[in-house]
């Protein structure tokens, strides 16, 4: 995953900044989490190849892991069965794949890789993956809000229809810190309500949501706003903190925490408003931080591992 090196917003005043606690919006019991603890490798600084992943992942304890498009494409038949048996003998469930296609720079850029996504839509079908997923960026140098949502609408819809027909679906992630929106001249998406305006005017069934707890907070978004989604809407979803040392206009996108690190995020509410709407899917951590970074493959895992499970635990 390459991106981002944003900085925040979050308009929760006091209590967002740590300074006040955050009532929970659920004070009665919540229905039983059925979302997956997911190790996305490159979120937590962790290098490794698909194989190595899903033993790494199996050892420390995840329940799901990434899947990588061009390494399961190389496989034949046989490594590809023996594979995914190794899979379902751990235990062991998708995310989704993150979108082998750029589609933000040139037109002849964006066809030539909509010309390389068959085959691997194709070896992710195989593999019983069941989508992949891509961030929209809140700005752009050149175009307008309108002429960049026409360009999106029409080139998100050109994948999602060749992802459809490998039975895949297409997650976007809107992108929330508010002083990223100076990056660039003009600004586009970063919220929720956004996305859902770009979903419909792309109007395909098979494209839905990506979830950032960070980028919820950043845009200022609450509980409430999650339960106007069906847990289908969600194809996959990030779960992070932010900085305690740093003020909300401050924040930096890519240097976020471990959830539950901090406390400044509220993930109680978060994690609980994705139980109340049964979202049944994975939930990978995404935090960009050093610290981690500079671990070896086990400790960050570890700590990955540990730090989710706390956040899971929360209610």
């Amino acid at each position: 995953m390459k991106r981002r090196q944003f900085v925040q917003n979050i308009s929760l005043g006091l209590a967002a900044a740590g300074i006040l606690p955050i009532p929970t919006l659920f004070a009665n019991p919540l229905p039983p989490r059925k979302f997956k603890m997911c190790l996305n490798p490159g979120n937590v600084g962790i290098q490794v190849n698909q194989k190595e992943l899903l033993a790494l992942a199996h050892r420390i304890g995840f329940e799901a892991i990434l899947p990588m498009p061009q390494e399961l494409a190389k496989m034949n038949t046989d490594e590809l069965n023996a594979f995914m048996t190794d899979m379902k003998a751990k235990n062991m469930a998708w995310d989704a794949a993150g979108l082998p296609i750029d589609f933000r720079k040139t037109e002849e850029k964006f066809r030539e890789d909509l010309k390389q996504l068959p085959a691997l839509a194709d070896a992710l079908q195989k593999a019983g993956v069941k989508g992949c997923g891509t961030w929209i960026m809140p700005t752009h140098h050149e175009l307008t809000y309108r002429e960049n949502f026409e360009q999106h609408r029409a080139r998100l819809k050109e994948t999602a229809n060749v992802l459809g027909h490998y039975g895949l679906k297409l997650g976007l992630e809107y992108v929330g810190p508010k002083t990223l929106m100076s990056r660039d001249k003009f600004s586009f998406i970063r919220t929720m309500r956004e996305t859902k305006e770009l979903l419909e005017a792309i109007g395909e069934k098979n494209v839905g949501l990506i979830l950032d707890s960070f980028h919820w907070f950043c845009a200022g978004e609450s509980a409430a706003d999650i339960l106007t989604l069906d847990k289908e809407d969600i194809i996959t979803c990030d779960l992070n903190d932010a900085r305690k040392d740093l003020s909300v206009d401050q924040q930096i996108d890519g240097t976020r925490e471990l959830p539950t690190a901090t406390g400044v995020i509220n993930l109680k509410d978060f994690l609980g408003a994705l139980r109340q709407i049964g979202y049944d899917g994975v939930i990978r951590a995404e935090p960009f931080n050093a610290k981690l970074n500079d671990m070896d493959n086990e400790a960050a895992a570890k700590a990955t591992f540990e730090a989710m499970k706390k956040a899971f635990e929360l209610g």
